[in-house]
């Protein structure tokens, strides 16, 4: 059985290792920014102690002199350079193996892992250990400043208030006010006043907060990293009130101990207002009258804490794919009972169906709006592959984002990390060009791949563009040839030019490396975008670069369908795909003279009839019905007996048996408990349209 907590340090650690990814990259850019450094410093800190907790020693004992290092870079005594920043990468992605180790996935480049060690090592011996000259001279000058007590000290206020479960997680208030007091010397006063009475009280949760006041000259940060494991956990406010408070000895320190702890006990007491009102000299005026201030701001300041620590929770995906699951049958249910209350004619039942349905459509909505995610946490991920890559390939290429607050099903996500890998790896490898071939163009040096999404309908698009040298339509046109993909006398438009480059084993690479060249990147593209449903466009123009369309759904689990019908079956097309439907009548198919085609509106739009790619043999009805969808900036129309309406679809897998049957995506279950087969509108034209090259 997997420990619940080890599972959970995994996947907090996975976060970090991501943000501590994205913080380098930054870094590297503005390597002076003190932030940035704090930061790096305070994922290593957490990921070190997190792992000494659950017993990954090995990431511990890692982490350390890597940790100790960035301490003396936040300190100013080590500047970053590229260097360190590969080298902490390079910490980073062995953290990350380490991790999967555990359970046996991967092992770890013991000589690398040692490599690394070694360099930050010597960072920290050239800053730690001075030149025997210097460092009895620096000794004799330490011992100096405590003797004349030089050593600067600081007065602060912290205010500690921990969420109610913070027990739940394993971690112990107590041991971090312990810490605090070895910092310097602090005065700790508990507040009891959200404590509820006997009858209520439950014993796993945390009840009082803190106030501290800290006289240390470690300095904030020391502070800071105390809170470090539990930030996320509790409200945390530090004050330096040096220049508030003027104490000059020991003797005030303890007066100011004896004030406070004098007036803790008052129920109208707080530190905050004590504090502003606090003189050395008159510290009995001061407190008696702080005696009769009622504190209304520290309340407002504990219940706003309050809500804060619990408006977020961690859920497993699992529980969100169950409770999308039920809710998928619920919908289902809920159209077998609205078909029954029509049936009936109660105008109850019918009034109870109604409401029913409305509330299952709200729940659905929700359901589905747990598991969208914003896009960005994808996008990100590709700054490292870009900077790496472009570093292989000796050349200089920026990833720029858009739109990365848009909105996608987890699992579309989950599964569309592969396919962006091979097409920005495309892009800089055929697309973008050396920094000085593009200087002689008239080009910047640096390169650009562009990341932007948008969400259109129930779709969301992702472009993938790049300012390099655009796609040759002749190249792609003569390898297509000579695969025997295309015959020679074959006409084709620039998009399907384009198309061929997803044919399995294309590349027009002349040579094979590392990144590409094997003609296998964007066949995974087309089969994985084809397996989320969606669709994929190029866009090309040669010497100026290339876009590439990808057209995703919001989910994969329940859309709005169009239901139809042909002789006794029901069928459904995705109602994202469908712009609008018409009548087809004997008259009009007579006019068409034998060809599949119809005229809306003056424009000439080719039609697929169902019941003849279905092999369906019984008569149709004297007035069929076309569905016109649009797939690739074109339109086709699909020739059904009925259009009975919009459906709420919950998808359903076929079996394993029927995987491989094309134009067929998956199934639902309609209200009567009937089964409709879901069909995929661009694999049928697609299969329509290379029977028709082969008949000519």
């Amino acid at each position: 059985m997997i420990d619940a907590h080890k599972q959970a340090f995994k996947e907090e650690a996975a976060e970090l290792l991501s943000e501590l990814e994205l913080t380098l990259l930054s870094l590297e850019h503005d390597p002076e920014d003190s932030e940035l450094i704090a930061k790096v410093f305070r994922a290593l800190h957490t990921i070190k102690g997190s792992a000494a907790m659950f017993g990954f020693d090995d990431i511990t004992m890692f982490t350390h002199d890597i940790e100790s290092a960035y301490d003396h870079i936040r300190n100013g005594e080590i500047k970053i350079t590229k260097e360190i920043i590969d080298l902490t990468l390079g910490a980073r992605d062995l953290i990350s193996i380490m991790l999967a180790q555990s359970e046996g996935e991967r092992d770890i480049d013991e000589e690398k892992s040692k490599e690394i060690l070694m360099s930050f090592k010597s960072m920290t011996n050239a800053v730690s250990k001075p030149p025997k000259k210097q460092e009895a001279a620096a000794s004799s000058q330490n011992l100096s400043n405590v003797q004349q007590g030089t050593a600067k000290e600081e007065i602060f206020h912290v205010i500690f208030r921990p969420a109610e479960e913070i027990f739940m997680t394993g971690n112990n208030p107590i041991l971090l006010l312990n810490e605090l007091r070895e910092l310097g010397r602090a005065i700790i006063i508990a507040n009891t006043k959200k404590i509820p009475s006997l009858e209520e009280i439950d014993p796993e949760k945390c009840y009082f907060s803190w106030d501290l006041i800290l006289k240390t000259d470690k300095g904030i940060d020391a502070i800071k990293d105390v809170f470090i494991f539990v930030e996320d956990q509790c409200e945390i406010i530090i004050e330096n009130i040096d220049d508030v408070i003027k104490l000059n000895g020991d003797e005030d320190f303890r007066n100011l101990e004896k004030a406070i702890y004098e007036n803790a006990l008052s129920d109208k007491y707080s530190v905050e207002d004590f504090l502003k009102t606090y003189k050395p000299a008159a510290v009995h005026e001061a407190a008696s009258a702080l005696v009769k201030h009622e504190n209304k701001k520290t309340k407002h300041a504990e219940g706003h804490g309050e809500n804060d620590a619990a408006s977020s929770i961690r859920v497993s995906a699992d529980k969100l794919d169950e409770l999308v699951n039920l809710v998928g049958e619920l919908v289902i249910v809920q159209a077998r009972l609205s078909q029954i209350a029509l049936k009936a004619n109660d105008p109850n039942m019918v009034s109870l169906s109604e409401e029913v349905e409305r509330l299952t459509w709200s729940l659905r909505d929700s359901a589905l709006n747990i598991r969208m995610l914003p896009i960005g946490s994808t996008f990100s991920k590709f700054k490292r592959l870009v900077r790496d890559l472009s570093k292989d390939l000796n050349k200089e290429v920026e990833l720029t984002t858009d739109g990365a607050e848009t909105e996608l099903d987890k699992t579309v996500i989950e599964k569309l990390s592969d396919p962006l890998v091979h097409i920005i790896r495309n892009s800089i490898d055929h697309g973008i060009e050396t920094p000085d071939e593009r200087e002689k163009i008239g080009k910047p040096r640096t390169g650009e791949v562009r990341l932007s999404a948008t969400q259109s309908g129930g779709s969301v698009l992702i472009k993938i563009s790049d300012d390099g040298a655009g796609m040759d339509k002749e190249k792609i046109r003569a390898k297509a040839i000579s695969m025997g993909l295309i015959s020679e006398n074959v006409e084709l438009s620039d998009s399907e030019i384009y198309e061929l480059i997803f044919a399995p084993g294309f590349s027009t690479a002349t040579e094979v490396t590392n990144v590409s060249g094997r003609g296998v990147g964007m066949d995974v593209v087309g089969k994985a975008i084809d397996s989320l449903r969606g669709a994929v466009e190029v866009e090309s123009k040669k010497g100026k670069g290339s876009t590439i369309i990808l057209k995703l759904p919001l989910t994969l689990a329940i859309i709005d369908g169009l239901l139809i019908q042909i002789d006794e079956d029901f069928y459904v097309i995705p109602l994202s795909s469908v712009e609008e439907c018409i009548e087809l009548t004997d008259a009009d198919i007579n006019n068409a003279h034998g060809r599949h085609i119809v005229s809306i509106r003056e424009e000439i739009v080719p039609y697929i009839n169902l019941r003849e790619r279905f092999s369906i043999s019984s008569a149709p009805p004297s007035v069929q019905q076309v569905v016109i969808v649009g797939i690739k900036g074109n339109r086709f129309g699909f020739v059904v007996d009925k259009v009975i309406g919009q459906h709420q679809t919950v998808l359903k897998t076929l079996g394993k048996m029927y995987k491989n049957i094309e134009g067929i995506s998956g199934a639902t279950i309609l209200g009567d408990g009937t089964v409709a087969l879901i069909l995929d509108a661009a694999k049928i034209v697609e299969k329509e349209e290379l029977e028709e090259r082969n008949r000519n």
